[in-house]
């Protein structure tokens, strides 16, 4: 396996008889015992033909589905009616042969992220793997993976949950590089939640992981003018963001957002919608929210190469702060067994409808019930400033190398 190619869906056959062929049985002085061991052959081979096109058109419908089960997985895809294998319905299950890196050997995970690092003594949390109730996520192969992606472009776009799992991808992908100094960040920049374009090249497989700070994908501009004195800035909910130009060309793209669609991000500091030359003071958050999600559809739509690029849109990912206060972590010391409502977001249930009619295919990576579980694997106190914990984004290793997991597991499968 040398790339990952556009998968190709298996279409059903309908194996159908021609028009038999007239049987001439040469001279008309043939014997009569030859006449009947030619029609004793024709009698069987009558009989059998039926039973084979059966045992074909069995075959061939059933393809498709037994390829998914013994590959261990199926796409979250919405056109999708039945599927083989639901992925992101499982349970997290300890094993010992995680974590697959350590943080403080790989330069691009940020030390905030390095829970280890940064003073966390239980390493339970590590050990957990998913498990889908009806299959295997492929085991982690990185260099069947490191293959697949040479010559290719990958491209992140979203939040700095969008870069906490770009970094895991490529911590994820060096531990089977022998030159580490042949991976480096093109800009020479130090990882910070700072910087809007963050790309590493894997030399020696001539490939690229990117990120773009996007973190509504739409317009964020300031001080529009003739506007009441509160309104600050506004998202323009019609424009997809001006670097947007920057993301098509790629072959893997990768969408998120969500976190910053909350009111102290939002109205709290002065931002406010914006539809054409109008702002809509009274909009709500989902109403907007899905506004924003039909633009970057219509941007799809209209800008990428569906016969090159593979889209995924990653769901809302759950944070866990204390009910009280969002001064507290409401962490525990395993995987939770109950979600407490915390599998379903209004964001997730947005992206969800948004991409249905797309002619783009769009892979939804719905882990926010999986993600949902993990209250022992966000960052908290072990961000190296234990005053201000962080409840929202997850130690590295953690959760977001299974996010990757289960996209490069989609890849394969369809390569």
């Amino acid at each position: 396996m040398s790339t990952f190619n556009r998968s190709k869906s298996i279409n059903q056959r309908t194996l159908g008889v021609g028009t038999p062929r007239t049987a001439s049985f040469g001279s008309p002085r043939v014997k009569l015992t030859s006449v009947s061991h030619w029609f004793r052959w024709l009698v069987v081979i009558g009989a059998l033909f039926p039973f084979s096109i059966a045992i074909a058109g069995g075959y061939f419908y059933l393809l498709p589905s037994l390829t998914q089960a013994f590959q261990g997985f199926a796409t979250s895809k919405l056109n999708d009616s039945m599927e083989e294998c639901n992925l992101f319905d499982g349970n997290w299950v300890f094993d010992e042969s995680y974590p697959l890196y350590n943080a403080s050997e790989c330069p691009f995970a940020e030390q905030g992220f390095n829970c280890l690092g940064n003073g966390r003594r239980d390493e339970d949390y590590l050990r957990w793997r998913w498990k889908p109730k009806r299959c295997d996520i492929p085991r982690f192969n990185v260099h069947d993976i490191l293959e697949g992606l040479r010559n290719k472009r990958v491209v992140f776009v979203g939040d700095s949950m969008s870069r906490t799992q770009w970094e895991s991808l490529i911590c994820l992908l060096m531990t089977g590089v022998e030159d580490k100094n042949s991976v480096y960040e093109v800009n020479n920049h130090n990882i910070t939640k700072r910087i809007r374009f963050l790309s590493v090249r894997f030399n020696s497989f001539n490939f690229t992981v990117e990120f773009f700070r996007s973190v509504f994908l739409v317009q964020h501009v300031w001080m529009p003018r003739h506007v009441p004195r509160r309104v600050r800035s506004t998202l323009k909910l019609d424009k997809l963001d001006d670097i947007s130009n920057q993301w098509v060309n790629s072959d893997i793209l990768i969408f998120n957002t969500g976190h910053w669609w909350v009111p102290e991000k939002l109205f709290e500091t002065g931002c406010y919608f914006q539809v054409a030359n109008t702002v809509r003071l009274g909009m709500s958050i989902p109403v907007a929210f899905r506004i924003a999600l039909d633009t970057w559809a219509s941007w799809v739509e209209k800008m990428i190469d569906k016969n090159r690029t593979h889209v995924f849109f990653r769901t809302y990912e759950p944070s866990h702060w204390s009910e009280q206060s969002h001064r507290l972590c409401n962490m525990s010391n395993i995987p939770i067994s109950e979600a407490g409502g915390k599998d379903r977001s209004v964001f997730s249930d947005t992206i969800l409808e948004a991409v249905k009619n797309l002619t783009v295919p769009i892979t939804v990576l719905h882990i926010t019930s999986m993600s949902a579980l993990r209250s022992d694997a966000h960052v908290g106190k072990w961000n190296g400033n234990p005053s201000i914990p962080d409840c929202s984004h997850w130690c590295l290793p953690g959760v977001p190398d299974m996010w990757n997991e289960i996209l490069l597991s989609y890849l394969l499968s369809q390569s």
